[in-house]
């Protein structure tokens, strides 16, 4: 039995809502049960691992290799894929974002996440690589992941207890991105442990997002006891969290956690760490606010509402274009307050 004090990342079997015919029986329990243990890991911790969720090995294993192949390249001609900060596609290079500054943090060296990203998705034109190959792996598992997270939001549905449509109405056209990290130093280079930080504090942005990472350490979740704690994903799973949005509509009944990467350091090189986020934001229109439901009996709603493109606009200029953002105070401040601090160096 675990108390909220405690830190702890449950694991959930998803392939009820998979793989099970919702009018067989049995699954009807099946799914409540996966509801609640959903609804437990959201309120609680904000994250999850799932299991059952059909992504075929081969094509996690696709990505990998096409993930290798382009951040493999030397570094000139990966600036060639670089867009303009307010076109969030194609290549980051190393030291040009600090996702900090997407919850108002100022990093006292200016951009400083030391991870590199590749970038597709829907909603705006893609970059590709000049490599068909490419195309063609990360397709395939953006086109699975995209899958799992509409799944999860049938789950949330139901772990809410409010009608189907409350998350298919917002999401038709949603606004979903992938995005491939690597956390490496060039050949040669040496760091101190305290110099780097991999990907720095922030919370996501939109509705879920469902993690493809390696089984290296690095990734840390802020608990409630103010403290920063690791995450590995379970062999085979998938790490799912929930963004801003979320929190906004279930009027923080359900938590969008802070989570930082610092990737480990040994003798002055890391090692090295891939992840892919696959993020689902929602119809660039639709206005997000707090679902009647979810306002306790003498409780406020605590957000007024937002348009899925502003939130995801400034947020993203914090993060991508070095102009903080003043809107997410109560994030801000829970980074202020953490054990520790924030990663300001």
């Amino acid at each position: 039995m675990h108390t909220l004090s405690d830190f702890f990342v449950p694991t959930i079997d998803i392939s009820p809502y998979v793989l099970g015919d919702a009018t067989a029986a049995g699954d009807g329990a099946a799914r409540r049960s996966v509801a609640a243990d959903v609804d437990y890991a959201c309120s609680t911790v904000g994250f999850m691992q799932i299991l059952g969720h059909g992504i075929p090995e081969d094509t996690v294993a696709g990505l990998a290799s096409a993930m290798d192949s382009f951040f493999g390249l030397d570094l000139a001609k990966k600036r060639t894929y670089i867009c303009p900060p307010e076109v969030n596609r194609g290549y980051t290079a190393p030291k040009s974002e600090s996702l900090s500054l997407s919850l108002g943090v100022e990093s006292a060296s200016g951009m400083n996440d030391y991870f590199e990203a590749f970038n597709v998705g829907t909603g705006e034109p893609n970059t590709w690589p000049d490599s068909t190959e490419f195309q063609r792996a990360v397709d395939e598992y953006f086109a699975e992941a995209a899958r799992v997270a509409r799944t999860l939001t049938t789950v949330f549905a139901d772990a809410l207890g409010v009608s189907p449509n409350t998350f298919s109405d917002i999401t038709g056209r949603s606004l979903d991105t992938l995005r491939m990290n690597n956390y490496a130093l060039e050949p040669g280079m040496h760091v101190q442990d305290a110099e780097l930080t991999g990907m720095s504090e922030h919370t996501d942005y939109g509705l879920v997002t469902v993690l493809w990472a390696d089984r290296v350490p690095g990734l840390q979740v802020l608990g409630t006891d103010r403290r920063w704690h690791d995450v590995q994903p379970a062999d085979g799973a998938m790490l799912v969290n929930l963004g801003d949005l979320t929190a906004r509509l279930t009027n923080d009944r359900w938590m969008s956690t802070l989570h930082r990467v610092r990737p480990p350091i040994t003798d002055g090189t890391i090692q090295r760490r891939r992840s892919a986020a696959f993020f689902h934001d929602g119809n660039l229109d639709a206005v997000i606010a707090p679902l009647p439901s979810c306002i306790e009996p003498g409780d406020v709603a605590r957000y007024e509402p937002v348009t899925v493109a502003g939130h995801i606009h400034a947020k993203l200029a914090g993060s991508r274009e070095g102009t903080a953002n003043p809107a997410a105070t109560r994030e801000a401040e829970r980074v202020r307050n953490a054990v520790g601090g924030p990663a300001v160096i």
